[in-house]
């Protein structure tokens, strides 16, 4: 069976510096993927790779099989117009650190600004899927607010309805914890448990290792830029292999 996401020998560098040194993954339908690592491991920016918000200099990223922004022509990869590239990303949910939610514009405004703005849906069936969306994210009290009437807790989980009005085949989350304040981790947390419970593929580059030991099908372990260990998240968490997860995890817990 084809791997809804896979990324083959990634490669990126900024500069001198090369962030992803051939990183290779494929992702099932319905998995969860934890990325773990210390920070500057290389995990954010695999993670951009994997939509293209950063372009991998080496390597390609598919979705269902369709190589983003190229296509395979006499055995090369031959490069895709932009607007080609914007439609295949459409695919790959993306949620931040940051909310990035337009200040401006009430929870469910926030939620159907790209369907409508992008995909040109109906507005009235789009503030009912923006309501519904917001329901899943236990905001149904919220949906008038704008974002500086939100928690930061809120506030991401507004963020993660947009992503999902969308309706993309897989969500990528970097680190969306790591701004909140830790009374306000758990209820975002819930909504990814419950993501994951409704077969949604994911893949997360979180500091939580609770949530990678309870939620995640696969964890791997990057050290700098590379794929170091992977496995189950028993097989990671519990019996690393290699020295470097070894040192990494006694840190964490």
């Amino acid at each position: 069976m084809t791997a809804l996401l896979e990324a083959h020998n990634l490669r990126k560098a900024f500069g001198h510096v090369v962030a992803v040194d051939d990183v290779s993954l494929e992702v099932e339908r319905g998995e969860v993927v934890c990325l773990i690592g210390r920070s500057g491991s290389g995990k954010s920016t695999v993670l951009r790779c994997l939509n293209h918000l950063d372009p991998p200099d080496e390597g390609w990223v598919a979705v269902e099989d369709e190589i983003l922004g190229y296509e395979r022509r006499g055995g090369r990869l031959r490069q895709l117009p932009a607007r080609t590239l914007a439609r295949q990303r459409r695919q790959i949910g993306m949620v931040f650190q940051q909310f990035n939610l337009f200040p401006y514009l009430t929870a469910t405004e926030n939620v159907i600004e790209a369907p409508i703005g992008v995909l040109r849906r109906n507005r009235a069936e789009q503030v009912e899927r923006a309501h519904e969306l917001l329901h899943r994210v236990g905001l149904s009290h919220r949906i008038d607010a704008y974002p500086g009437q939100l928690s930061g807790g809120e506030q991401q989980r507004v963020a993660i309805a947009r992503a999902l009005a969308m309706q993309p085949k897989v969500m990528l989350f970097d680190e969306p914890t790591s701004a909140l304040d830790p009374e306000l981790v758990r209820e975002v947390l819930e909504v990814m448990q419950q993501l994951a419970e409704d077969g949604m593929t994911m893949v997360v580059v979180t500091h939580e290792m609770r949530f990678a030991r309870e939620v995640g099908s696969r964890v791997v372990y990057l050290d700098g830029g590379r794929i170091v260990e992977q496995g189950t998240a028993e097989e990671v968490l519990t019996a690393p292999q290699e020295e470097r997860t070894q040192r990494f995890l006694s840190r964490m817990l």
